[in-house]
């Protein structure tokens, strides 16, 4: 295997999740709502297709304690993108992060449907700044 080159998202609203993609995560836009076979959108990130695709199960995902109770799909970004997403969205768990993962750093949310996302970053924290980053053990605490 070479690389990873496409992720189906499920999702039961199609339209809030497309602009939550589309504006909060700023995916590049591949097909919109409506330009290809079916109820679903595409976006690119890297090389890897993320689909959104329209199917009614997405509400199963919806009741979780903690982050770590189901797969996830993480995206990679630079320490700046990363702290504004952090800001924005912090507090949808109360052990979302930012966790310390040795090589990264990474923090995890939900889109409107309920789909646990993950950012994580490789860059460093900048000089001057400090942050209280939970580790694997905080899990269970």
């Amino acid at each position: 295997m070479d690389a990873i080159d496409h992720i189906n998202v499920d999702v039961d609203n199609l339209e809030l999740c497309y602009e939550f993609y589309r504006d909060v995560l700023a995916l590049d836009l591949l097909r919109p709502p409506g330009d290809f076979q079916g109820d679903h959108a595409m976006f690119e990130a890297g090389d890897t297709v993320v689909t959104l695709a329209e199917t009614g199960r997405a509400e199963e995902w919806t009741d979780l304690d903690h982050p770590l109770d189901k797969a996830h799909i993480a995206f990679a970004t630079n320490r700046e993108d990363y702290e504004a997403l952090v800001d924005r969205l912090d507090g949808q768990f109360p052990k979302q992060g930012p966790y310390d993962w040795g090589d990264f750093e990474g923090f995890y949310f939900l889109d409107p449907d309920g789909n646990l996302l993950e950012v994580i970053t490789y860059d460093p924290l900048p000089d001057g700044m400090e942050r209280d980053l939970l580790d694997h053990d905080s899990i269970d605490e």
